[in-house]
């Protein structure tokens, strides 16, 4: 019976066009910007402006039950869900219902992306935020999809796998999307609630390839390997202390970064050769100690290529004011304080000085020994990534692949050609009749900069897929007088890099 009454609130959904598109067009952009500021009076205001012009439709009963989180009379939502119903909605533990008012039990909106399949949208289901609640969040809260979830699903690389896990699926939005590359996907978490959710969200929009198991980290796959593994883990750095609550979407349980140690170092058990790990974390800088030598060391002994990007560092104030308000607790009041107090005693124990996060992309190498190291600070703006950055990482990492089992004169011989997305800039002087500055512009991907002499130039400007390396290095040797050995000595490890980031690709 459940599953027929998910198929109704299916069919009902799509007959209300509930989608993004619409819900914009109920309230329009600066509303909906309100909207995630945790604001809702501007979209109320469209919404009765609305129905004054129009009278009630069934994507505005639904946009204000469900994600504005209000109550809307019965006979207003059994229009909105003309087949379902508000008992059948009642009977999936979507709303509350009374002779004359339906109130929300959770948030239901839609969501839309695009990716390597093209584009796609759902209806994802969660828990009432703390706008609807009125008050901080439970510590079973199961969140819906939030910024660090679109992080990582474009991060995630789409190329076509036979076995993804999902670790702390959460609502399952990672697991979705795994899906639509996967043959087959598990999804675990430790909440049991979660996981309930995950199984409506995804027979909600008809994917049937996931299966769910409950358990703590790696413990439901124990002997199991996969071909990727996606996570968004519980990896805010929580006090472990009275009073300060721990929620099961965020807090993994572990005393600072621990938990993302544990995730990382778990991997490698976890991975056929040649298999991804891909995961958002937190790392700790710790007076005396780089965050970054604690993490390469997490890594070293799992046999694991690795690279990591830090896309922005906290100081510990501003990071307990970013998690304490992500909870619901507002500051300026007593329980705000309290826990201030406890995350900033919680740093001074372990002598933290700030706080990073990023982004952490491992690989089981298909043979032999890692040939990949890279732990890079990048805290400025990406490139454009419509379809996301794993079809950069993926591109990036097939790169390296090919460059780093070439020798030197392998690659002098490889015809390479300028990706499509890069630029050449050019700086002069006023009225200088050479350049004084040559900068090569990624668009896409993380949007890298490189600074370059007038052989690399040369170099970059000829890469067209026709000639090799070696043999345009031999012609700009003889446009700069310069000795050709000593030139290509200069230039092949810098191919390597532009390799390595995607500036230039190699042959098909």
């Amino acid at each position: 019976m459940t599953s027929e009454l998910v198929q109704r609130l299916r069919s009902d959904l799509d007959s209300a066009r509930f989608t993004v598109t619409t819900l914009t067009g109920l309230w329009g952009d600066e509303a909906d910007a309100a909207l995630h500021r945790n604001e809702r009076v501007p979209a109320l205001r469209a919404l009765a402006r609305r129905r004054e012009e129009t009278g009630a439709e069934a994507s505005a009963t639904l946009a204000r039950l469900f994600v504005l989180g209000l109550p809307v009379q019965r006979e207003e939502l059994e229009a909105a869900l003309p087949t379902l119903g508000a008992d059948g909605a009642a009977q999936l533990e979507l709303v509350a219902v009374d002779d004359t008012e339906v109130r929300p039990l959770v948030d239901l909106r839609p969501y839309s992306f695009v990716d390597a399949a093209g584009a796609g949208s759902w209806w994802i289901v969660s828990d009432l935020g703390e706008l609807a609640l009125g008050r901080p969040l439970g510590e079973e809260h199961v969140l819906g999809v939030g910024g660090a979830s679109m992080t990582l699903s474009g991060l995630m690389m789409q190329t076509p796998v036979g076995s993804v896990l999902d670790l702390g699926t959460g609502c399952g939005i990672q697991a979705m999307h795994a899906a639509r590359h996967a043959v087959s996907v598990i999804a675990t978490d430790i909440s049991k609630r979660a996981l309930v959710i995950a199984r409506l969200n995804a027979e909600l929009n008809g994917i049937h390839n996931i299966e769910f198991r409950h358990g703590n980290l790696f413990e439901p796959v124990r002997g199991e390997r996969f071909d990727q593994i996606v996570s968004n883990p519980p990896f805010v750095i929580t006090p472990r202390s009275e009073g300060v609550p721990a929620y099961e979407y965020r807090d993994g349980g572990m005393e600072g970064d621990a938990l993302v140690e544990a995730v990382l170092r778990g991997a490698a058990a976890h991975l056929h050769p040649g298999g991804v790990a891909q995961l958002l974390g937190n790392w700790e800088y710790r007076v005396g100690q780089d965050a970054f030598r604690r993490v390469g060391g997490w890594v070293d002994g799992t046999g694991l290529d690795a690279w990591i990007i830090e896309r922005d560092v906290q100081d510990p104030a501003q990071y307990a004011e970013t998690w304490i308000r992500d909870g619901g607790t507002r500051s300026g009041t007593p329980e705000f304080e309290h826990l201030y107090t406890a995350w900033l005693d919680d740093f001074a124990a372990r002598r933290v000085t700030s706080v990073g996060f990023g982004y952490i992309t491992l690989r089981m190498p298909l043979a032999g020994s890692p040939t990949l190291r890279r732990l890079e600070r990048m805290h400025g703006a990406l490139g454009s990534n419509e379809t996301g950055l794993g079809i950069h990482l993926a591109a990036a990492l097939a790169g390296h692949d090919w460059q780093v089992v070439r020798s030197n004169e392998e690659l002098g011989l490889a015809q390479l050609a300028v990706a499509l997305d890069v630029t050449e800039e050019r700086h002069y002087w006023p009225g200088a009749e050479h350049p004084t500055a040559l900068m090569l512009r990624q668009g896409g991907g993380f949007g890298r900069t490189v600074r370059m002499d007038t052989g690399l130039a040369a170099l970059v400007g000829a890469s067209d897929g026709d000639l090799s390396v070696a043999a345009v290095v031999a012609a700009i040797a003889q446009l700069l007088d310069a000795d050709y050995l000593e030139l290509l000595d200069e230039l092949l490890p810098r191919v390597r890099a532009l390799v390595d980031d995607g500036f230039l690709l190699p042959p098909a």
